[in-house]
């Protein structure tokens, strides 16, 4: 065995038993197929979440589709075509508002409701096992690759910090200007108040920038305005210009989760805080039950191993926590995954006394930025996955807003735009996107005995191991299993046998 091979390894607990749901409160309607992943690769999760998979904590759930009470759908983002709604806008400009003038908006949070945490029932069981990661062995070792806020290259005493998501090149963007039919033409055409404001605190800037003796060009003519009829776009929205003297300050940071970075472990204790807040607040949980061990388990533990790819985000992959610092102190963490060709978004949390900033529309806006940002680095990685869409629960309807997006057609596996699917939900829960009756799962499971295991140590197939184990009851289980994965995951992802 290859000494810097990486495995995922999982063991596997069917979908017999209905459970509560959280969304619609059904106590024995919710069917999900579930197993406890101890390691896994980003490639493998990948592709599992391209089949319906999802992870919370080292918890890995299908829903099954056709049975559970709240359907439950793949939903991504086509981050490098989505442009801001009326409403995105808006929650932008909110927190672009509060950052300039300190106006501190009233009401709560506008989107982004959570989806309930999935407890794990064979989680007491899985606590005994072994590590089995070193039954196989070790992933090379990398170097940590930490990204830290960073501050706007000073220009005077009075320089405010950057929104770390800010324009790499610091550009804004022109607003044209038009002619009004009618008017004198040999007089130049009227210009907006919004742009004449904008060119004057740029002279102003110029002006102090000068004064402070740093080079600088006053132009004595203003700026010829281009792309007449380009829209503004998600990263303009966020970059608004801010005034000298911000009454806030904003930095979003990224820091790895697994393995922690040491800006992780720094944190960990304002981040818990935050959570329990939240928590409490939103979900009404009671004091004792969002416990720094269930915090751990739900939010910082992944299975996901840290990967780093030299076509890939300088970041590297896996598992990171963004944190939302508003002048020092901790106010949301969004949770996320970076993966080969998408940022998928697993949880977000906020301090209950910011809840009127609609962090949860800005902090999904912001990840979709992020995506972009990221997409420059790794040009195949150019989708945001927000989880599920639920179209039977009116609150989580919301994740349809940010368009273009695709749901996953929960028999073929092939992504079809959602307004074609919403037709299908408004009459009935359980839909097949794929209109082609022809189609079918292109990666079906052919080979049960190509699928793999770990058994005594050892990685086979399992036609191999079923020799090993002359009388074994476990085909029907393997079979569910690997058919859930489809052929090329099963030859891949270890399945644990004791």
């Amino acid at each position: 065995m290859a000494a810097n091979k990486s495995f995922t390894i999982v063991e596997y607990f069917g979908g017999d038993d209905g459970y509560r749901c959280g969304y619609c409160k059904n106590e024995k309607g919710n069917f999900s197929h579930g197993m406890w992943s101890h390691t896994m690769t980003v490639q493998d999760y990948q592709d599992l979440i391209d089949r319906g998979w999802r992870r919370s904590g080292k918890y890995v759930y299908k829903p099954i589709m056709n049975k559970t009470c709240c359907p439950q759908y793949t939903i991504r983002c086509h981050a490098l075509k989505f442009q801001p709604s009326k409403s995105h806008k808006k929650s932008l400009k909110k927190m672009n508002k509060f950052i300039s003038n300190g106006e501190l908006p009233t009401g709560q949070d506008d989107a982004r409701p959570q989806e309930p945490s999935k407890v794990c029932h064979a989680e007491v069981k899985c606590a005994a096992i072994t590590d089995i990661q070193k039954e196989v062995a070790e992933c090379p070792t990398v170097t940590e690759v930490q990204k830290e806020a960073a501050d706007a290259a000073p220009t005077g005493p009075e320089t405010t910090k950057k929104d770390l998501m800010s324009a790499p090149d610091g550009r804004t963007t022109a607003t044209s200007t038009k002619a009004v039919m009618g008017a004198d033409p040999s007089r130049p055409p009227c210009r907006k108040a919004k742009e004449l404001r904008k060119e004057r605190r740029l002279q102003k800037e110029q002006m102090r920038q000068k004064a402070d003796g740093v080079s600088s060009i006053v132009s004595s003519t203003p700026p010829t305005p281009t792309h007449a009829s380009q829209p503004k776009t998600l990263e303009d929205f966020i970059d608004e210009s801010l005034p000298d003297k911000s009454s806030h300050c904003l930095e979003v940071r990224l820091v790895r989760a697994n393995p922690p970075s040491p800006q992780f472990k720094a944190s960990f204790d304002a981040s818990y805080q935050v959570y329990k807040l939240y928590q409490m607040a939103i979900h009404k949980d009671p004091p004792d039950k969002p416990s720094e061990s269930q915090f751990r388990r739900f939010l910082c533990d992944s299975p996901l191993e840290a990967e780093y790819s030299p076509d890939g985000p300088e970041v590297g992959y896996g598992s990171f926590h963004q944190q939302y610092w508003l002048d020092g102190r901790l106010v949301a963490v969004g949770v996320i995954d970076i993966l080969p060709t998408c940022v998928s978004s697993v949880y977000l949390y906020y301090h209950p006394d910011s809840a009127s900033l609609s962090l949860g529309s800005y902090s999904a806006l912001r990840e979709i930025a992020f995506t972009r940002q990221l997409q420059k680095q790794s040009p195949k990685l150019c989708f945001y996955y927000l989880g599920f869409y639920i179209h039977s629960c009116p609150k989580m309807r919301y994740k349809g807003q940010y368009r273009p997006s695709d749901l996953l057609c929960p028999e073929t596996y092939a992504w079809v735009a959602i307004e074609r699917c919403i037709l299908q939900l408004e009459n009935s829960r359980y839909a097949r996107f794929n209109q082609d009756p022809d189609a079918g799962d292109a990666r079906a499971l052919k080979d049960v005995g190509r699928a793999m295991v770990l058994y005594r140590r050892a990685v086979m197939p399992y036609a191999a191991y079923s020799r090993k184990r002359k009388g074994s009851s476990d085909e029907t289980e393997v079979q569910q299993f690997a058919g859930l994965l489809g052929q090329d995951c099963a030859e891949r992802i270890l399945l644990y046998r004791a």
